[in-house]
């Protein structure tokens, strides 16, 4: 009889031992030649040689399962233990799965036109409304990245302006103040990570969240980087940002150039961007629109009402400037 350690190292021990140890209980009765026994995040197998080297190559593959899915089922150990595909590996169009194991796809035309543009350039701009999945689909596509080994980090990154308040009279020290600016991409990370594993991530460095500002003098290599709400960028900002990328990087910009909480006096970098940039070979520019909008139905008709709202305003100030021009006495 021998002995072997086996470290749950990349995979979530909570999904792989199952809830309250059901998914253990399980691998033991599949395994009944063998002694199991689990704790935090090393199982320790007792058996013969010829058992063992078996239930080694389940164990990898029940590993690979959870990493790639975030979920592990007793279907799914079963099916796996008898060497058979399971029913996530047959599902199509998936970028990455929840840490509940729901398959997060490009739910719109546009957000297809995303992911197929990532995969074909290493510069790629995402501009549209609020809720058409901009940010959510990118940060998906960097971290399956992250997940298949094609990169060592992911680092993400925000313009800290303030919409209506100021960073001074907001409490705490710098990162209190400027967590909040950051939360929607810590939202988006805690659905496609396990938070053990996002904890880890984050302590190593693997996956960095940090104020734009934070970005100048770096050289960015072997990362995936996402600037969001980049249309509240100055055009120094953006370009600083866009020059940081090294080696094996790819960028993701996004942004929506009817948000911009830039004062009047500067233009939006995005906006400079959109115009200095298209058509350059390896920079693709995706615009999506309110018919991308994955959120509340509700938040189609608000935009629908604003942009209704703003073609009126602006004929107004039309007829407005033209009745004071007309009445303008000539010298």
């Amino acid at each position: 009889m021998i002995e072997k350690h086996y470290v749950i190292e990349e995979a979530d021990p909570v999904i792989f031992y199952g809830a309250g140890n059901a998914n253990l209980r399980l691998i033991r009765a599949l395994n009944p030649k063998l002694r199991i026994i689990g704790r935090d995040n090393i199982l320790k197998v007792m058996g013969d040689e010829v058992e063992m080297v078996a239930f080694e190559e389940t164990f990898q593959a029940l590993i690979e399962h959870c990493v790639k899915f975030n979920t592990l089922t007793e279907e799914n150990i079963i099916d796996i233990t008898r060497g058979e595909t399971t029913k996530n590996e047959i599902a199509e169009d998936v970028i990455v799965y929840s840490t509940g194991g729901r398959p997060i796809t490009a739910r719109s035309e546009n957000q297809r036109k995303l992911v197929e543009n990532f995969s074909k350039n290493d510069l790629l701009f995402a501009i549209g409304p609020a809720g058409s999945g901009k940010t959510y689909t990118a940060i998906a596509l960097a971290v399956r990245a992250l997940k298949n080994k094609l990169i060592r980090k992911i680092i993400l990154s925000r313009p800290a302006v303030e919409a209506g308040e100021k960073l001074g009279f907001l409490p705490g020290d710098m990162k209190e103040k400027i967590d909040p600016y950051l939360q929607p991409l810590y939202d988006a990370l805690q659905e496609m990570i396990p938070a053990a594993k996002l904890q880890e991530y984050m302590d190593t460095n693997i996956i960095q969240i940090a104020p734009l500002a934070f970005m100048r003098g770096r050289t960015l290599n072997d990362a995936i980087v996402i600037l969001d709400e980049a249309q509240n960028t100055t055009t120094a900002q953006i370009k600083m940002f866009l020059t940081r990328m090294g080696k094996d990087t790819k960028m993701i910009v996004t942004g929506d150039l009817t948000q911009i909480d830039l004062p009047l006096s500067q233009k939006s970098g995005l906006k400079e961007a959109q115009r200095i940039l298209k058509g350059i070979p390896g920079i693709a520019f995706v615009e999506l629109t309110k018919k991308d909008i994955v959120r509340h139905k509700l938040v189609t008709r608000i935009v629908e009402a604003y942009e209704s709202d703003e073609k009126e305003q602006k004929i107004k100030r039309e007829i407005k400037s033209q009745s004071a021009s007309s009445l303008t006495p000539k010298s």
